[in-house]
């Protein structure tokens, strides 16, 4: 009899200790879970941020609405599968959708810089079109001559935008010019800024679309304060009216 107690009290530690292992590995998996679902939050939250989606249709600090009537199955009694297979099984799936969102993340981060790179807009915030691209009668000879850009009237000392994410390649003063901000764009673009009462940049700074590059002023070969507004494409002046009427779209 002593011998069967033993025995049995020897079963049942070792299934005890069976079992406790068993929990320990759940409390990891599921220590493990609550990680990669707070990861999966933060990185849904930053995707729905970049896509520029409305926040109060997918907020992901809310529980998923699901619901309906039961309607239960003629069926045999759902049997429970061993519940270390069921977590494994969990967390496979949620490994696949960190890749999936990490992968959209990605994409939609370079979809932005690659749209910040893109010319659009108006040099100015406020101001009309004086001079437009092509050939007119200067304003101080009265002669027909070519206008490589596009002139913007402006309050004197406004600011100068840049229409596109680049690198300065010019600051100073040209002849003609004045003073004069040149940028370096994606695809060979790049994009000049003239008749500044200041620039405000130095060659080789990184700007960003929308970034106050210069003052608005009348220096060099000018009549009034203005922003003379040029676009080359490898080495070549472009009517600038095109990435002009981005603006609305950009915006």
């Amino acid at each position: 009899m002593t011998l069967a107690l033993d025995e049995q009290r020897s079963q049942v530690s070792q299934a005890r200790a069976d079992a406790q292992r068993q929990l320990d590995a759940f409390g990891a998996h599921i220590a493990d879970l609550q990680a990669r679902l707070t990861r999966l939050d933060a990185l849904g939250e930053r995707v729905a941020e970049l896509a520029e989606l409305d926040s109060s249709e997918f907020d992901f600090s809310l529980n998923v609405g699901q619901g309906g009537p039961e309607d239960p199955l003629d069926a045999p009694a759902y049997q429970a599968p061993p519940f270390m297979d069921v977590l494994d099984s969990l967390t496979e799936r949620l490994e696949s959708r960190e890749q999936q969102l990490e992968v959209l993340e990605q994409l939609l981060g370079e979809r932005r810089i690659s749209a910040a790179e893109h010319l659009a807009g108006r040099p100015v915030l406020q101001g009309y079109i004086s001079s437009p691209f092509g050939v007119r009668t200067d304003p101080l000879t009265g002669r027909l001559s070519r206008h490589k850009g596009v002139d913007f009237a402006a309050k004197a000392g406004s600011d100068v935008l840049a229409v596109g994410a680049g690198v300065v390649t010019w600051s100073g003063r040209k002849t003609g010019y004045g003073n004069m901000v040149e940028i370096s764009h994606a695809d060979g673009y790049r994009t000049l800024y003239a008749h500044n009462k200041k620039n405000l940049v130095q060659v080789g700074d990184l700007v960003q679309r929308g970034q106050a590059i210069a003052e608005v002023g009348s220096s060099g070969r000018s009549t009034g304060a203005h922003v003379h507004f040029e676009v080359t494409r490898g080495g070549e002046v472009v009517n600038p009216a095109l990435y002009i009427a981005r603006s609305a779209a950009a915006e």
